[in-house]
């Protein structure tokens, strides 16, 4: 007897766009307290004005959400709830359980240590778990320190800190004159069709350019736009979901005769002569952060702060440590400029 197995259509991922005050209050947390790469945001000299005019409160708790890095956690809560005030967000997180707080707020490192994962919220009086699944993060940016933390603070230390810094921050951001445009330009952006059938395009079209490539056991991906995280797209994955977190479009905020943020940001990458000098080195070809170092006699500290204002302006990318120019960016800025100025043939 002869079986034939029809082919079955293969599962797509699931893609939305997600957005609230919520969303961009955390990412507003988070980008403010990013100490290394501050200097690059587009809110950085606002946030240097805005600074003068915080009550010492909130400087405290924005100094302890820097050294504890909990804006990871909130983003890992809102991803859980969509709340959509930070009243909402407060309540949730009053009732949830001691276990499915740590369930939620470790990080996601591989298959392979889920096991390991999923054991620490029903043993979390032993901090011992916590200095074991924080070495699975060893030379990243901030997880290794952040699991750490969470065994060494209480459920309801961290708690009120998360839920007094959000409070506090979206009581004086939405207080500024142009929240309310944020705020209508981000329910804009989630009103666009996503079509069900095309996924990755889709991710690359709404985000402006992220190439996703699929993983295990991912089925939903959330696009989370946003303004105060400009001009970076931050990525965050949970056991199913991949998260996006992107700059919303620059034409929402587009005024006759004010340069866009990308012309001011392109400006400031190129107007240093050290900055150039790296584009036109990495214009003949992909160099690592340490070959670079080699040919311009610098510390690495010194050409990632200068390769991080190129990266920016998206004039180069890099990818497992090499750097590369993106040509394209560079033809498209010079563009750009040309039709501000009303030059364009």
């Amino acid at each position: 007897m002869k079986h034939l197995l029809s082919a079955q259509p293969a599962d797509n991922a699931h893609v939305v766009i997600e957005s609230s005050s919520v969303w961009e209050v955390i990412l507003g947390i988070a980008g403010y307290t990013y100490a290394q790469l501050r200097h690059s945001f587009d809110l950085d000299e606002e946030w240097k004005q805005w600074k003068g005019e915080m009550n010492r409160s909130l400087l405290e708790h924005l100094e302890a959400i820097q050294e504890t890095n909990l804006w990871y956690a909130m983003l890992l809560l809102q991803n859980r709830w969509n709340a959509g005030t930070i009243q909402e967000f407060s309540n949730q997180l009053q009732a949830m359980t001691e276990e499915a707080f740590y369930v939620t707020l470790l990080p996601y490192k591989n298959r392979d240590a889920e096991a390991s994962r999923k054991e620490i919220p029903l043993h979390v009086h032993q901090k011992n778990r916590f200095t074991e699944y924080a070495a699975y993060f060893k030379g990243h940016d901030y997880l290794e320190d952040y699991v750490r933390l969470l065994g060494e603070k209480s459920c309801g230390e961290l708690s009120l800190l998360m839920i007094t810094v959000m409070e506090e921050w979206h009581g004086f951001i939405s207080t500024q004159p142009f929240w309310e445009k944020w705020m209508q330009a981000l329910a804009h952006e989630t009103r666009q069709t996503v079509k069900p059938d095309a996924p990755l395009e889709e991710i690359e079209r709404i985000t402006g350019g992220v190439k996703y490539v699929p993983e295990p056991s991912v089925w939903n991906i959330k696009l989370v736009p946003h303004v105060s995280y400009r001009p970076w797209v931050l990525q965050l994955r949970t056991p199913d979901t991949m998260l996006f977190f992107y700059p919303v479009n620059e034409e929402y905020f587009a005024e006759p005769g004010v340069p866009s943020s990308d012309l001011i940001r392109g400006h400031k990458a190129l107007g240093d002569e050290l900055r150039l000098k790296l584009l036109f080195q990495l214009q003949k070809g992909p160099l690592s952060l340490q070959e670079l170092s080699g040919q311009f006699h610098m510390s690495k500290t010194t050409l990632h702060h200068q390769l991080s204002l190129l990266k920016a302006a998206k004039f180069v990318s890099a990818e497992k440590g090499i750097y590369s120019a993106n040509v394209k960016q560079i033809q498209s800025f010079s563009k750009k400029l040309t039709q501000y100025l009303g030059k364009e043939e």
